[in-house]
């Protein structure tokens, strides 16, 4: 008795020394592989198990990966096992396989008398350490299963630890990559923000494919002017062609890798070897499309690649976006100062100052809705000391206008010292608008010269808004009509027709274009009208001419909200 307590006492503090060995061995290693290692061969050597394994959960859950297994097995290391126990069972520390047959995978040819072992923590199931009978067949005796729960126990909490630690270290890993992918963007994008040159953009690009993720193969669609155009490229055996760029532009909305039959669907896709898609989004509109091939390394692409490869592609195509709006402003400006240009050529070939007339109270007005604009009047006296006062309106707007309204004043002032009649050039210069100019333009025009001597107004109308003569003391005016078709209409075939009128003191002239009567209200329902226009004259007669102009101009004004949407241009005159 005394030699039987003896040896139990000794197997006692050899049990406890083992796991006080272990147990500082397994907490200070990080390696699961290594922990997982000592706890089979521990207790395989110690209670002489021939036959032995270690299943661990696999992350799904749903089974167990089998780790280490020594013996003969038709299972090797790294299958999967199910093992279907009710979670109370699981929770035990150890069963007997014979009592749970059913339930256990079969290891082993003989598993009758081994013990599977549960491998958790206080939270976790982590798994089962599973012993075959001795090698004597002895059965285990109830302070070597006590020996082996203890174990387990300890091997548990390192291996839940070493699988933290693991966890840690990769998460650690994971940040440091995102950092170092977020430094490199950031690099790339002080780079790209002093670039204007597109293809600079593109070999940038290109070598952060090559150099961050080893992409050797790739395409870079992006839509310009609302077609996809493909922008860049490397390493195609092909270049797609228009229908393809389309059908590759639809292809997806999402990052991805593309599925064996999505490549098979698209022969340029499979003949390049292009295995995944990025889309690139700028303000919810899809603006651009990168197609990759497998890396150089043919490591599969990881989701932290894929939003590396759309970050980049966001800042390639931002960058991009940028030089066209660089482009546009700088061309825009370019205009801009032409128009200015034109603008101040444009005002120099109207009157100014106005000739002092005498017995004559003049005002006049040009105001373009643009930078230039089709209105034109001029006031310039002739070489018998006359005045001659002319109006016209080019159709359209802009700078065709201007340069037509350019020409009609270059040859009304070729024409001036020359002696004919106002109808005969009128005639002379239908003729030469009409050759020289497009089918679709024309030139309203009324011009008239004042003989001071007579005090007699001679006029010609080519198709332009009569201007509106007011006698004094009358309250009805008259129209000056007579004349012909608008310049440019058709050859000269029926002369110009002209007409005079006497003009005596108090009477009242008006010469305008229709941006005056055409200004619409702010619903765009109405027009100001030749009544108002008239009306505001009536009002108005008594005052100068300027003082009548200005008026007219404000009350149109006023009608139409502020706003000028035609070219507007008045002559008022009055005779002293």
């Amino acid at each position: 008795m005394i030699s039987g307590k003896a040896d139990s006492e000794k197997q006692s503090r050899f049990a406890l020394k083992t796991l006080l060995e272990t147990s500082r061995m397994l907490i200070e290693s990080r390696q699961s592989k290594f922990i997982l290692n000592n706890l089979l061969l521990i207790t395989m050597g110690k209670l002489m198990v021939p036959k032995a394994a270690i299943l661990i959960r696999n992350t799904s859950g749903t089974g167990y990966e089998i780790k280490r297994i020594k013996g003969k097995s038709k299972y090797a290391e790294g299958d999967s096992v199910k093992i279907d126990l009710p979670v109370k069972k699981e929770k035990k520390a150890h069963y007997k396989y014979d009592n749970y047959s059913e339930s256990s995978p079969d290891l082993f040819e003989d598993m009758s008398g081994g013990y599977f072992f549960s491998l958790r923590t206080s939270n976790h199931q982590l798994g089962f350490l599973y012993l075959n009978r001795k090698a004597n067949n002895r059965i285990f005796e109830p302070h070597e299963l006590e020996f082996l729960e203890s174990l387990c126990i300890i091997s548990s909490v390192a291996l839940a630890n070493s699988q933290l630690f693991s966890e840690l270290k990769k998460t650690n890993k994971s940040l440091d990559r995102r950092l170092y992918e977020l430094n490199t963007l950031l690099d790339i994008s002080k780079e790209f923000n002093v670039l204007t040159d597109r293809k600079q953009i593109a070999r940038i690009f290109k070598f952060s494919l090559l150099g961050q993720l080893l992409i050797r193969t790739f395409f870079l669609i992006y839509l310009e002017n609302e077609k996809p155009t493909l922008m860049a490229s490397n390493a195609l055996k092909t270049e797609p062609t228009d229908k393809e760029l389309q059908l590759l532009f639809d292809l997806e909305n999402d990052v991805k890798i593309l599925d064996e039959s999505c490549i098979e669907e698209f022969s340029f896709l499979k003949h390049n070897g292009i295995v995944a898609i990025a889309p690139i989004s700028i303000q919810n509109k899809k603006t651009a499309v990168i197609g990759i091939g497998e890396r150089v390394n043919k490591e599969p692409y990881t989701q932290s690649d894929l939003n590396f490869l759309q970050s980049l592609g966001n800042l390639t195509v931002l960058t991009v976006q940028k030089t066209y709006l660089l482009e546009e402003r700088i061309e825009k400006e370019r205009l801009e100062e032409e128009l200015s240009i034109a603008k101040a050529i444009q005002r120099g070939l109207l009157p100014d100052p106005f000739p002092s007339i005498p017995n004559l109270d003049v005002s006049a007005v040009n105001v373009s809705s643009r930078f230039v604009g089709g209105d034109y009047f001029d006031i310039a006296e002739t070489p018998l000391g006359d005045h001659v006062f002319a109006i016209a309106d080019v159709t359209g707007k802009g700078t065709p206008a201007a340069l037509l309204m350019a020409n009609l004043q270059s040859m009304l002032h070729v024409l001036l010292p020359v002696d004919i009649s106002l109808h005969e050039a009128t005639d002379r210069i239908n003729q030469i608008i009409f050759d020289n100019t497009p089918s679709d333009k024309f030139i309203t025009f009324f011009w008239g010269i004042y003989y001071h001597k007579e005090k007699k107004f001679r006029y010609v109308n080519a198709g332009h808004n009569p201007p509106l003569l007011l006698r004094k003391g009358s309250d009805t005016f008259e129209t000056l009509d007579v004349g012909g078709l608008l310049l440019g209409a058709m050859e000269t075939i029926t002369p110009y027709e002209e007409d005079s009128e006497q003009l005596d003191s108090g009477d009242l002239l008006v010469m305008f274009t229709d941006g005056v009567t055409e200004s619409y209200n702010e619903n765009l329902d109405e027009e100001y009208e030749e009544d108002r226009l008239k009306k505001c004259i009536l009002t108005n007669r008594d005052k100068s001419a300027k003082d009548i102009l200005d008026t007219i101009i404000d009350e149109a004004r006023r009608f139409s909200d502020g706003s000028v949407q035609d070219d507007l241009t008045l002559i008022v005159l009055k005779m002293k």
